[in-house]
């Protein structure tokens, strides 16, 4: 990674955690999950309404953590808002090909999440960027409710 692309990452990351978007509660939210990180103490509160149609018409997320997983969880509601049931798949599969090292697919355009592709040179940080997005996949599984995710195998 050049030393301008690393500024950037760092720039964004920090920007986010920072001043995360869509952070609070869903009013009305279909389905609650709660995602912690034991490893390092990464919490995410996520709160979904869902469309008719299963689309997330609306998503944010509380908590607390590292920049990592906070700037994860502010991207990923501000990609994942809106989306379509397969368009928020696909995103969650391409993230975490991203973040792994796995082969992308042609694939949803990451934007700006790119950027935490540099966390598979660390793996205990993927754990950090991916918590939201196991999150996400728990509320789509569950559509309604509360329910509890975990990085750890269990």
């Amino acid at each position: 990674m050049s030393t301008e692309l690393e500024e950037l990452y760092q720039e964004i990351i920090l920007d986010h955690s920072r001043r995360p978007r869509n952070f609070g509660e869903v009013s009305g939210a279909d389905v609650r999950v709660h995602g912690d990180n034991p490893a390092c103490g990464d919490e995410i509160h996520l709160s979904a309404k869902f469309g008719s149609d299963g689309s997330f018409e609306d998503i944010k997320f509380n908590g607390h953590g590292c920049a990592i997983s906070q700037a994860s969880a502010s991207l990923m509601t501000m990609k994942l808002k809106g989306k379509s049931r397969t368009e928020a798949e696909q995103l969650i599969e391409a993230f975490h090909k991203l973040v792994t090292g796995g082969t992308p697919n042609s694939g949803p355009k990451l934007g700006d999440l790119q950027l935490l592709g540099g966390v598979r040179k660390f793996p205990q940080r993927v754990k950090c960027a991916m918590l939201p997005w196991r999150a996400a996949e728990q509320a789509m599984q569950e559509r309604s409710g509360e329910a509890t995710v975990t990085t750890e195998v269990g």
